[in-house]
């Protein structure tokens, strides 16, 4: 079976600053995958480099075929990435965000009702502004607009950051949702318990390098506490 997302000994660096080395690893359709590991280790810089974000080099590949320059292409062939921070456009409104997402051109059965149903708050609040959702609505503003480009996979990094626990449990919630919808998801997320709850595999990352991978169960050993600082 062909990957849906693969790493090939990736190099990725900010202005000549080496983040990842030599990473290798994949995730397969329908999978639920956390990405872990301490601050710094170059979570983050794994899943901006689908997109180009850092200079890369090495073979990333969506499908069994490499990503070009080019800069939505990862949008287009079917990986949608929430980044850390949101990122939604607070001068419009919920649905006009949503929206947005569309610009990608795939079809798919993400709608904007279908959104709607798996969070609910943004459905009584269509016509509300960016600026006046909470920090909780605004994340799930911004899932709900990379859905709608129907994704193959979802890049999530740290979608729990500065939430409240009650929040944090609603999106757990709604990430179950997405996932038994056939959408695979790549967790990046300082709550391991979240991650244990949701993904069925770990990948672990230790200042840039692949240092553990397994089934969730194994994040309980001491070797991986020790990688990833638990």
């Amino acid at each position: 079976m062909t990957a849906l997302l693969e790493f090939k000994n990736v190099y990725a660096s900010y202005a000549g600053a080496v983040v990842l080395q030599d990473v290798s690893f994949s995730i397969e359709e329908g999978e639920f995958v956390g990405l872990v590991g301490r601050n710094g280790a170059g979570k983050s810089t794994a899943l901006h480099s689908v997109y180009g974000i850092p200079q890369v080099t090495g073979e990333i590949l969506i499908d069994g075929k490499p990503i070009s320059r080019k800069r939505y292409e990862p949008a287009a062939r079917g990986i949608s990435l929430v980044p850390q921070g949101k990122s939604i456009f607070p001068n419009l409104t919920v649905e006009e965000n949503l929206l947005l997402g569309r610009a990608a051109n795939r079809t798919g059965d993400w709608t904007v009702q279908a959104v709607y149903e798996i969070f609910p708050n943004l459905s009584r609040g269509s016509k509300r502004l960016g600026t006046q959702l909470s920090g909780g609505e605004q994340q799930m503003l911004a899932i709900g607009r990379a859905l709608m480009a129907a994704p193959q996979l979802l890049l999530l990094d740290e979608p729990t950051e500065g939430l409240a626990p009650v929040i944090v449990d609603e999106l757990v919630g709604a990430l179950q949702q997405i996932h038994e919808r056939g959408t695979a998801v790549l967790l990046v997320e300082q709550h391991i318990g979240m991650i244990q709850k949701l993904a069925t595999r770990f990948i672990a990352l230790r200042t840039g390098e692949l240092a553990a991978s397994g089934p969730t169960e194994d994040l309980q050993s001491r070797e991986v506490q020790a990688i990833i600082a638990l």
